[in-house]
């Protein structure tokens, strides 16, 4: 059995669509995203006759022609952003109003959503490709309803299912904290709770996979700047003009793998560590993000009888 796992699309279009096209090119019989699959922002375009502004962060960018606009706004989508057009009075109202920024917010969010879950429909309901698709810790909880209404897509969050007839998969798009206050963040001591609940219903450790989002606590799979969390938005911390680097993941992740040793890892989170490491037994796999340039980074792994008989990282 082949499967091929990614994660941390962060609402890029290209990514995701490169992601949907995964299991043909790879011969993939299963297709695992591993969560963050909605975007960061919106970027307000105003019209000014035929040309446009866009407000992009604390800068602005003008476009010139309907050819010029278009194009600005694919490259945002498929960098992850929600571009929107509005008026002048509009933009004025969303810079000042919290509520109405975050309403145009999730619509976008969920109107992007809603077009990958029906393109996943059609590209892959005739097809014998399995498909799961999980939340991750930047991931809002409304787009848990998006994901049950289709029926190709299998949303495995919190629960133990069969990937095949012998193999059984965990999922938690859940992390320990972080400096970024994220949607789906709990203590080390609630992550514990919910991965004990689930793998009191594993049947086969030996085939199991766990499918968590946050990876293990200072497993090389986890390392990026540690930040300052005192100041919004957080800034890497710097010793003598070095950034400071530490372990980002979960102990109760480490913990739980050390101590059941399934057959895989399947982590993201920290998109700088892309790897693969062994914490006893149990290979851990993070094939690490680079969304913004639309690049999928994902890993094929090969599965037999014996477990694990191969795996690549792939970028493309």
């Amino acid at each position: 059995m082949r499967l091929f796992f990614a994660t941390d699309v962060h609402g890029s279009d290209r990514v995701f669509r490169k992601f949907v096209n995964a299991g043909k090119y790879y011969g993939a019989d299963v297709l695992i995203l591993g969560g963050d699959m909605t975007g960061k922002m919106v970027v307000p375009i105003v019209r000014q006759g035929t040309d446009a502004i866009a407000y992009y962060y604390q800068s602005k960018v003008e476009l010139h022609g309907d050819v010029e606009l278009e194009k600005y706004e694919n490259d945002m989508r498929n960098s992850g952003y929600y571009p929107y057009r509005c008026n002048q009075n509009e933009l004025e109202k969303l810079s000042t109003d919290k509520k109405a920024a975050e309403d145009v917010f999730s619509r976008l969010m969920k109107e992007r959503l809603e077009g990958w879950v029906r393109l996943i429909e059609d590209r892959l309901r005739s097809t014998a490709t399995k498909v799961f698709i999980t939340g991750g810790n930047d991931d809002p909880f409304e787009i848990e309803g998006i994901l049950h209404s289709s029926n190709v897509i299998v949303d495995p969050e919190g629960e133990v299912v069969k990937i095949d007839d012998s193999r059984e998969m965990v999922s938690l798009g859940f992390s320990n904290p972080t400096p970024w206050k994220t949607p789906r963040e709990v203590s080390e001591e609630v992550l514990d709770e919910k991965i004990q609940a689930m793998i009191t219903s594993v049947q086969d450790m030996k085939k199991c996979i766990f499918n968590l989002h946050v990876p293990p606590k200072d497993s090389q799979l986890d390392t990026c700047p540690k930040l300052d969390d005192s100041v919004y938005p957080p800034r890497p911390i710097q010793v003598q003009g070095k950034t400071v680097e530490h372990g980002a993941g979960s102990s109760s992740v480490r913990l739980a793998i050390e101590k059941y040793q399934p057959l895989l890892g399947l982590h993201g989170h920290i998109h700088e560590s892309r790897g693969a490491v062994r914490i006893g037994r149990t290979l851990c796999i993070n094939p690490g993000s680079e969304y913004s340039e639309g690049i999928l980074r994902g890993v094929v792994v090969e599965l037999d009888d014996k477990g694990v008989r191969a795996y690549q990282l792939t970028s493309g």
